[in-house]
């Protein structure tokens, strides 16, 4: 079976996501002077990523809504604000970060590379309307056939059924799918496991297991695509839409 579409990731796989957020954090707490209250910049940084990770989770959980899980990280870093001073901390916050907002520089070569030899889609477990913005922002919205994101889906990665639903919104099987993604067990496994081919994103260079094939960048993704078959790549494939 070859490959006809590609299913992309959109943080710190299309956009560097925690390099726009680690300069909107520390330039925030600079501006608020609150920065020179932690040993250094990368102390600060851990925290912040701390306690996002920590709010996220009780969000995903349904133990705090969107509003108050925004609150709750600014007041771990600005003190006991009320709702409406909370609000204004965590909104200057966001400003910075999506000033921030940056292509990979190998980002539009591989689109163009592409092309129409595979069809696009976005499949994210960022909000729908949240990443379409932020792709129109970027100017690469019309690259992709559709966003999909998991509230649309009611369902996330790594659940195999995100990977399933986003393939019968194309019209086709998992199999003549890739997934593309920068989180080893999340994107690329739990896409394989979907049956899904699939190409972890390695920007870190970390030591790379087995089972799925690794690129350090998005350079490497066309040769794979057009190579002989890894494994998790079902084979190399024109990418010619079916017909009938």
């Amino acid at each position: 079976m070859t490959v006809r579409a590609v299913l992309w990731d959109v943080d710190d796989t299309l956009f560097d996501h925690t390099g726009a957020d680690r300069a909107a954090v520390l330039g925030h707490l600079a501006a608020t002077g609150l920065l020179s209250g932690y040993v250094s910049a990368e102390a600060a940084w851990r925290r912040w990523q701390e306690v996002a990770d920590a709010q996220l989770a009780a969000l995903s959980a349904g133990e705090v809504d969107y509003a108050g899980h925004r609150r709750a990280r600014a007041r771990a870093f600005a003190g006991p604000l009320g709702d409406a001073e909370a609000d204004r901390w965590f909104d200057a916050y966001v400003a910075r970060y999506e000033a921030a907002w940056a292509l990979f520089d190998d980002v539009p070569p591989v689109l163009d590379a592409l092309g129409g030899r595979y069809r696009h889609a976005v499949l994210s477990n960022a909000a729908t309307t949240a990443q379409d913005r932020r792709l129109r922002r970027l100017g690469i919205r019309d690259r992709f056939e559709v966003v999909l994101g998991a509230d649309a889906l009611g369902r996330a990665k790594p659940d195999p059924e995100a990977f399933r639903t986003a393939c019968r919104c194309l019209g086709l099987a998992p199999g003549e799918v890739l997934y593309v993604g920068n989180d080893l067990a999340t994107d690329a496994e739990a896409a394989h496991a979907a049956g899904l081919a699939a190409v972890w994103l390695d920007r870190e260079g970390a030591r790379a297991p087995g089972g799925v094939p690794r690129v350090r960048g998005l350079d490497e993704l066309p040769a794979l695509l057009e190579g002989p078959a890894p494994g998790g790549v079902p084979g190399p494939g024109t990418g010619d839409r079916p017909t009938g």
